[in-house]
């Protein structure tokens, strides 16, 4: 693969109609002219905190380099995926903001800090004043979890110029010290704020009991609120009644997720798979993973799917949750060539919720379910998914487990059977006589 694109130079001779190499030399074009000085103003819409070197990290406060209008647009992974942006147009946005960083300890409380904290409560990009050490150089980080990054350069100061919008369930939650982390995202969660916005929240240690207050790597923050949210959807869909045999489908940005809603208790399977030529996938065969958990839940972190699990099972359960059932889930996520560059967690959550918007298909039974899902991937991706199907855990369930509601019912035939045989002996019911 590295070859062929050293060879190519963006000429396209993979075939895509979209090159990582080409974007990223696009951009850096664009971003270098604005990299002048080592101070400049802008509006910062997020902070962002690392994870190397725990517990001493990296915080960094994210600004274009310029003044702009839209300093909003550069951090809102959910409008992009409502208004359908490209992954040509993400990568421009985000590779412009600089990120103008310092080191500081987990629980550290110092002027910078408070600074970020007050950027992650904003309801709107803070203006302010940045003195950098040395003037940035570009440079585009691209990453499985987060959004890609542009320039960073060491922070030597900086300065809030105008007062940040700050809403005021926000201020009530953070300047309550005895309010618990979860307890603060289910409230603002369900008063409007989004999953992106609760994760800044957590990263820069705004949120919890104030004595256990820390610092959270944004990588870390954003698992932690779609597992969180998640939970609580899960929670209420599990006392719901068995919903019926449904299928959706959607897709976004080359990652395309199919999603089997078998009639049954709640349980979750994720498939991600990865076509021949996709990111990841250098070699000439589908590649995949999977992780699965029953009515009871995990007991440990998904390795395999690792955040990607957690996004699109939030997504599923409250579109249950919405339908007032529960359900076993198995959902299939296809990620294609199209889906060139790696973009962040945010794309696995917001293409499953176009999925789960979308116009579901209903079936009798699941295994008509299944054979429609089968030719619909062949027919699409060219895929035999016969190996996935029988590796299910779910599925194996599904086959093998008897169901409650059954055993009830056949238990109650039995009964009934024995009261008549017992009822149709004469001498038997002479004695129960008075």
């Amino acid at each position: 693969m590295k070859t062929t694109c050293i060879r190519c130079k963006g000429r396209g001779f993979c075939g895509r109609d979209f090159c990582a190499v080409y974007a990223k030399a696009n951009a850096a074009f664009k971003v270098q002219k604005l990299l002048t000085s080592a101070s400049f103003s802008g509006k910062s819409p997020a902070p962002f905190v690392g994870r190397v070197g725990y517990p001493y990290l990296n915080v960094g406060i994210l600004s274009p380099a310029e003044q702009v209008e839209n300093a909003w647009e550069y951090d809102a992974p959910r409008h992009w995926a409502e208004n359908s942006y490209e992954i040509p147009r993400i990568i421009d946005l985000r590779t412009s903001l600089i990120n103008s960083r310092f080191k500081t300890h987990v629980k550290q409380q110092d002027k910078l800090l408070e600074i970020s904290r007050e950027i992650g409560m904003a309801s709107k990009p803070v203006e302010l004043e940045i003195q950098l050490t040395e003037k940035p150089a570009f440079r585009a980080n691209f990453d499985a979890s987060l959004a890609p990054m542009g320039p960073n350069a060491k922070l030597e100061k900086a300065e809030i110029t105008s007062n940040p919008k700050i809403p005021r369930e926000v201020d009530k939650a953070v300047s309550d010290k005895d309010l618990k982390a979860n307890e603060a995202i289910t409230q603002l969660y369900k008063m409007g704020h989004d999953e992106n916005f609760l994760a800044k929240l957590l990263s820069v240690g705004n949120l919890g009991v104030g004595c256990q207050r820390k610092l959270v790597p944004t990588r870390w923050s954003i698992t932690a609120v779609d597992d969180l949210l998640g939970k609580q959807a899960i929670e209420r869909i599990r006392s719901y009644p068995e919903d019926d045999n449904l299928f959706f489908a959607g897709n976004y940005l080359g990652n395309y997720y199919l999603v089997m809603v078998f009639s049954g208790m709640w349980s979750y399977e994720l498939f991600e798979t990865y076509v021949a030529g996709a990111s990841w996938n250098v070699s000439s065969e589908v590649q995949y993973s999977t992780d699965y958990e029953p009515f009871a839940g995990r007991t440990s972190y998904a390795e395999n799917c690792a955040g990607g699990y957690y996004a699109a099972r939030l997504t599923i359960a409250e579109k249950l949750a919405e339908r007032k059932r529960q359900a076993s889930v198995l959902c299939l996520r296809f990620i294609t060539g199209e889906y060139a560059a790696p973009l962040g967690v945010w794309v696995c959550r917001e293409s499953s919720r176009k999925a789960m918007q979308s116009r579901p298909i209903s079936f009798d039974d699941q295994q008509t379910m299944v054979k429609y899902c089968h030719a619909l991937i062949l027919r699409k991706f060219g895929y035999d998914i016969t190996n996935i199907l029988k590796e299910s855990k779910l599925l194996a369930e599904q086959r093998e487990q008897t169901k409650l509601n059954k055993f009830i019912q056949q238990k109650t035939i039995k009964d009934t059977f024995i009261v008549q045989q017992l009822c149709s002996k004469k001498p038997l019911l002479n004695s129960l006589n008075p």
